[in-house]
């Protein structure tokens, strides 16, 4: 693996980054110590979007679903008691 001191990495950062992209790690050292390792970044795979209705058939909604707990929201607003 090559290593590549800052200034070098400063000037010739667009070519190192190409190549990086094509597969290629390097090391940017400072005064000869090592301090980043740059590895070629790789995405996940395309995932599939998550669909609407994924629990269609799998669940029942209440006719009444608006209205449940309507008598404890008018109690509580002052509505009927």
């Amino acid at each position: 693996m090559e290593t590549v001191n800052i200034h070098e990495a400063k000037t010739h950062l667009s070519r190192l980054l190409q190549r990086a992209a094509l597969g290629e790690s390097f090391i940017i050292a400072k005064a000869g110590q090592p301090i980043a390792k740059v590895v070629p970044y790789s995405s996940p795979g395309r995932t599939k979007p998550k669909r609407l209705g994924f629990l269609a058939g799998r669940i029942r909604v209440p006719a009444d679903f608006d209205k449940l707990g309507q008598h404890d929201i008018d109690a509580m607003f002052g509505g009927e008691a």
